[in-house]
């Protein structure tokens, strides 16, 4: 379904773009436009993800570098039963986080300093969880492509200013007009995705009231905290977890996000559903030093193998008196 869905957006891409063409140069700019449109779409399945992360400055971390956020990510990953994506950090006070890669052979997940040093343990994983929620749906191809091509219909509208006073009205109008219905196909798309995304993270995870609990912190945070790579790239909005530009939090058509007071809501109720208290969280127990299992995340999940030895006085996210969580 959704390779349908990423298909029809890829079509009305295009014919926004073949309008913008017309308006510019007739017949022939609309050829032009569509030979550009289809380059384009080719490009940009290949290669959106990188580019993607490259407008946010995003930096690969591996196992030497961030062993246990990258761990955290392989373990949930596994429990997903989907490949390890690559890991990257954002250098950003915000916290945040998005995932991307036209599949899940071909994902990346990236998090940003911000988020690692206001959120706990939990809820880190919890929102990883979420991401990775997205990539086993396949939504990072669709959202992605969608940030680079409603990008470049903004681009290509701009550029029709310089054309003849013969084109001016239709030039103006194709400014305001094609970004707007980019902008409609976009959030449509990724409003309801949240939700679904949410859900297969609370199951991948089993920590509902934790992504609830992040979800909180960040938006709370966000909106006094500005990420500049986000508000010079307004197209990638939709990735995120939390909307990343001020100001722009609130249920509408042309918003990028559900509220996240909903988003809450409803992972509460998954909670009651699963019979977990407000205040109760699955959270793993301590690893034992001399066995060497990975954690099990989930709904079933909650205890860490510990067949053999004494736990791990210090956890699985390292000694807390010393270490601010698993990225320090």
């Amino acid at each position: 379904m959704n390779l349908i869905k990423t298909a029809m957006l890829i079509a009305v891409m295009t014919i926004l773009f073949m309008v913008v063409g017309y308006a510019i140069g007739g017949e022939t700019g609309m050829f032009l436009a569509f030979i550009a449109a289809a380059a384009m779409n080719l490009f940009s399945w290949w290669n959106s993800g990188k580019m993607v992360l490259k407008m946010h400055n995003a930096m690969a971390v591996d196992e030497q570098t961030s062993p246990i956020l990258v761990k955290m990510v392989a373990d949930l990953a596994a429990n997903a039963e989907l490949p390890m994506p690559k890991v990257y950090v954002l250098e950003t006070e915000q916290p945040n986080a998005f995932a991307t890669g036209r599949s899940p052979a071909h994902a990346a997940i990236a998090v940003s300093t911000g988020l690692l040093d206001a959120l706990e343990e939990d809820e880190v994983a919890a929102v990883i969880a979420h991401e990775l929620g997205h990539i086993k749906s396949r939504d990072t191809l669709t959202m992605t492509l969608t940030a680079t091509l409603a990008g470049a219909i903004g681009m290509i509208a701009n550029y029709s200013m310089f054309f003849g006073r013969r084109n001016f009205i239709a030039s103006m109008a194709t400014m305001i007009l094609a970004p707007m219905a980019a902008g409609v196909v976009q959030m449509a798309i990724s409003r309801t995705r949240e939700y679904e995304a949410d859900r297969d993270g609370a199951e991948i995870s089993g920590l509902p009231l934790s992504l609830a609990s992040a979800l909180k912190k960040i938006e709370a945070i966000a909106r006094q905290t500005n990420n500049g790579h986000a508000e010079h790239n307004p197209g990638t909005a939709h990735l995120f977890i939390i909307n990343p530009l001020n100001g722009k939090g609130v249920d509408g058509l042309f918003s990028t996000h559900p509220k996240t007071v909903n988003r809450v809501a409803e992972l509460e109720k998954l909670a009651a559903e699963w019979q977990l208290s407000p205040h109760q969280k699955i959270t793993p127990a301590p690893k034992a030093k001399t066995k060497k299992e990975r954690e099990i995340w989930g709904r079933e999940a909650g205890q860490w193998h510990t067949h053999d030895g004494e736990p791990d006085p210090t956890g699985p996210w390292g000694d807390k008196s010393k270490n601010k969580g698993p990225w320090a």
